[in-house]
């Protein structure tokens, strides 16, 4: 579990396994009404089978709230971030961080053969990474205390 490792490894981990979306033409209130159902911060947005754009909450309170529009009269097309940054399976832990801060966002498409497999937030890595830390400290009190089998 480290900053090297895919994040095809990180989706193996991930006990989760499906990839929630909306279509361009549903209404932002059903958009965020799925959100709450499933307790996450962003839906993918696919037409035709293909992403077009990626709703997350801060796209709601920016785009709709603080403009004074009706998340019931607003499409998804309307606010929806486009053109999508996104990843491949091969990407490393670390890219991933890295694009993520780079473009100040929580979550990131896994797009293999121009087909959505997942979505991987922030929350995923620092739990990979998190994981990581835990198993090396464990490793090296091992080594110091005469446990380490090597």
């Amino acid at each position: 579990m480290k900053l090297t490792d895919t994040i095809g490894s990180v989706l193996t981990s991930k006990e989760e396994n499906r990839v929630l979306s909306v279509t361009p033409e549903q209404s932002v209130y059903e958009a965020v009404e799925q959100m709450a159902e499933h307790g996450i911060g962003a839906l993918l947005v696919i037409s035709e089978d293909r992403l077009v754009g990626i709703l997350s909450e801060r796209d709601y309170a920016r785009k709709v709230i603080l403009k004074g529009h009706s998340s019931k009269e607003t499409l998804v097309r309307d606010i929806m971030t486009s053109p999508v940054v996104f990843v491949s399976p091969q990407h490393t832990v670390d890219e991933c961080m890295g694009i993520m801060t780079k473009h100040h966002f929580r979550h990131l498409p896994v797009v293999q053969e121009d087909a959505v497999v997942r979505v991987v937030s922030i929350g995923d890595l620092v739990k990979w990474i998190i994981s990581g830390q835990a198993q090396t400290i464990q490793e090296l009190e091992g080594y110091i205390t005469g446990a380490y089998p090597g």
